[in-house]
């Protein structure tokens, strides 16, 4: 907005500075200027209440139709320009891309159909506001406001965000289109659009002006918006648009400053496809031109000049804009193994050493809180991410407890350090969703995994403290664990992992099977309890040294065992239990 602003003030500046002193031509700039700057600030509100109800409508099914991506690339490119095509912003499904190839849960080949599939997807508002549908737009206006007003069903308040979104873009087109009817006779800026028929000018130009509002369906409107009064020819408007495809690179570029190496190379791959794109069309635009016409409705017969383009131009300009990503897809999609391997070459990884000791989060990015179930599908890996770090303390403890030194216990308690860090970067951005406005399943969701991160965090510190201190006692007693008892434990503690890694997995990937398997280990870690306290009994009489302090700390061994279990369960209950609190233990 502050763009807008700033674009009106330079227009009333400029253009009576451009107007010649003996042309007798007269226009009121600041007028002109205030439809036209004012009609985008109505387009892109317009877009941005579109998109928002367009992601509580779908963003759960966008959320699905992500997490079930498969290996093939048609699939990827179809989930790319679908998601895209609701949030509007090829950036925000970049940054979600980041997400999913730091995850591991796919190779940077497949992210790369999906990056093409975006590009096609920021099409669809240019096609969306070539239509000629203006003289309706106050009337998507009022309906959307009815919706809205009337109903007290979210849902239906949502449709109604839409429709009235909708009529916003149409009626802010119209306002620019409006304003922009003077300038058909006005001669100094029919000169300045002539020199912008210069399809390097005319790149540069869309390219500066992308970069600087961020939003290549913003910059699509107002090349559609001047194509609409006929001041811009077909081939001008090419190159208008694309210049609009590589100025969105910027978002990409930015948002990848000072992120993880999987961060710099989608938006490297982004980047890359839209300059080559250009580089490789830019030869054929008058080709592309004449295949747009060709395909595109033809105006009423009878028109000329200005209102000849004014009829055609939009459409075209639209089309030509789509035609250009879906080539630009299609040509390059075949290549993503290869393109893959190209940005791994020049983005390598960092040396380990320079990746440094303190543990950031992986997955948590504000960009991604304006799509709420989204923003908490982030969150469910970070908790995978936390998770692996408590799994690591532990695999450590029970061969530091049996028969570790104390360098031994410190190593692991200092791992919870990386846990509690990891906490409190989810607990603060789940602390950003909650000033969110979230529907009644998105609020149960963030309930859920708050209590998640809470029950693994406790895991934690029963290893951090509670298992390292009973390691310490048995050093400082010199108790020595039977060979038998420690079977037991050993096979008490893998229970009690895989009860553990079972549950993290079940909330990383919302699987409530994953999560019922763990409530079902329930009678098999009591069965091991029992067994284990009737062992110790029997052990308890052995003409042993010490015999009373190791029974001691194998009993608080194996009841901090079960305690951690009776966590994981917790965990695992904020999937499976989808109304009502998670019981008492």
């Amino acid at each position: 907005m502050l763009a807008i602003l700033v674009g009106g003030v330079l227009f009333c500046w400029w253009l009576p500075a451009m107007a010649a002193p003996d042309s007798g031509t007269e226009i009121a700039a600041g007028q002109m200027a205030m439809e036209l700057f004012g009609g985008l600030a109505l387009f892109l509100f317009g877009m941005e209440q579109m998109a928002e109800s367009l992601k509580s409508v779908a963003g759960d099914s966008m959320k699905q139709i992500l997490a079930r991506l498969t290996n093939s690339r048609i699939m990827g490119l179809i989930t790319g320009a679908f998601v895209t095509a609701i949030i509007q912003s090829s950036s925000v499904t970049t940054v979600m891309l980041v997400g999913f190839v730091t995850a591991g849960l796919m190779s940077l080949s497949q992210a790369i159909g999906v990056i093409l599939g975006a590009d096609i997807g920021t099409t669809i508002t240019a096609q969306i506001v070539a239509f000629k549908v203006t003289k309706y737009a106050l009337l998507l206006v009022a309906v959307g406001f009815a919706l809205i007003f009337v109903s007290r069903r979210d849902r239906v308040k949502q449709y109604g965000q839409l429709i009235m979104g909708l009529g916003l873009i149409f009626f802010g087109m119209g306002v620019m289109s409006e304003g922009m009817q003077p300038l058909r006779s006005y001669q100094p800026f029919i000169e300045l659009m002539q020199n912008v028929s210069n399809p390097i000018v005319g790149i540069l130009v869309a390219t500066l002006f992308t970069g600087l509002i961020q939003s290549s369906s913003a910059t699509m409107g107002v090349v559609i918006a001047m194509s609409m009064q006929g001041l811009i020819s077909l081939e001008a408007g090419i190159a208008l648009a694309l210049g609009a495809n590589i100025g969105t690179c910027a978002t990409a570029g930015l948002a990848a400053i000072g992120k993880p190496r999987e961060a710099v190379r989608v938006a490297v791959a982004h980047v890359t496809f839209k300059i080559l794109g250009v580089i490789i069309i830019f030869p054929f635009i008058p080709y592309l031109a004449e295949l747009v016409r060709d395909i595109s409705p033809a105006a009423a017969a009878g028109l000329m000049g200005a209102d000849k383009l004014a009829a055609e131009t939009p459409r075209q300009i639209a089309n030509a804009h789509t035609i250009f990503n879906v080539a630009l897809a299609l040509f390059f999609l075949p290549f993503a193994t290869q393109f893959a391997r190209l940005c791994e070459w020049m983005v390598p990884d960092r040396p380990l050493d320079e990746e440094g000791i303190i543990i950031r989060a992986k997955y948590l990015d504000d960009e991604l809180l304006a799509t709420p179930s989204l923003a908490l599908e982030r969150v469910r890996l970070e908790i995978l991410h936390m998770g692996e770090q408590v799994g690591e303390m532990l695999a450590r403890i029970m061969p530091a407890i049996i028969s570790g030194d104390r360098v031994s216990l410190t190593a692991v308690r200092n791992l919870d350090e990386r846990v509690d860090i990891l906490q409190a970067h989810i607990l603060s951005y789940l602390g950003k969703i909650s000033r969110l406005q979230l529907t009644e399943r998105q609020n149960e969701d963030f309930l859920r995994l708050m209590e998640a991160v809470n029950n693994l965090e406790n895991i934690g510190d029963i290893i951090e403290t509670n298992l390292v201190d009973l390691g310490r006692s048995r050093i400082e007693h010199n108790v020595s664990i039977s060979p038998p008892t420690q079977e037991i434990l050993k096979g008490f503690h893998r229970v009690v992992v895989k009860a553990v890694e079972t549950a993290i997995r079940a909330v990383a990937d919302n699987d409530a099977e994953a999560a019922a398997a763990v409530t079902r280990m329930k009678e098999e870690i009591s069965r091991i309890a029992n067994s284990t306290a009737i062992h110790q009994a029997k052990r308890l009489v052995a003409d042993e040294p010490n015999r009373i302090e190791a029974y001691t700390i194998e009993m608080d061994i194996a009841e901090k065992l079960q305690r951690i279990y009776y966590f994981a369960k917790r965990m695992a209950k904020t999937v499976s239990e989808q109304d009502g609190p998670v019981e008492a233990e």
